[in-house]
């Protein structure tokens, strides 16, 4: 039996093609995503937002599939943005790397990150089918 999502989008709410309002997940096994910056193999931060971006939302999906699971099956992603940043700018890096797949999110804007230098984090939760 393969596990559904199903995106709730209220016709009184704005729609957006990049996100869902809300996301009913069945009941099952899930996997809770810890904060991935933008950190290669080696703990190498990359250099800049864009670059930072790609790697976070790199090591998120390598994080779904050693657990057997994908970003069609993300309920949540949580993107945590340091002050100053240009949130439109680290939306278009993930978008590289994420596609077009729509589920809840939300963006902070926080003051610093725990890794030095760090201008991105980013955590999820998803469904493993």
């Amino acid at each position: 039996m393969t596990r559904q999502t199903t995106h709730v989008d209220p016709a009184e709410l704005h729609h957006n093609p990049a996100f869902t309002q809300g996301v009913i997940a069945p009941a099952g096994p899930m996997l809770y995503v810890g904060g991935q910056n933008g950190t290669d193999s080696h703990g190498e931060l990359a250099e800049g937002i864009e670059a930072q971006t790609t790697q976070a939302m790199s090591n998120v999906l390598a994080v779904l599939a050693a657990a057997g699971t994908g970003p069609e099956h993300v309920v949540k992603l949580t993107i945590y943005l340091t002050s100053g940043i240009d949130p439109r700018a680290a939306f278009g890096a993930s978008q590289s790397v994420w596609g077009n797949h729509r589920t809840a999110i939300s963006v902070l804007i926080v003051a610093d990150l725990a890794v030095p230098g760090a201008l991105v984090e980013v955590d999820a939760i998803a469904l493993i089918p």
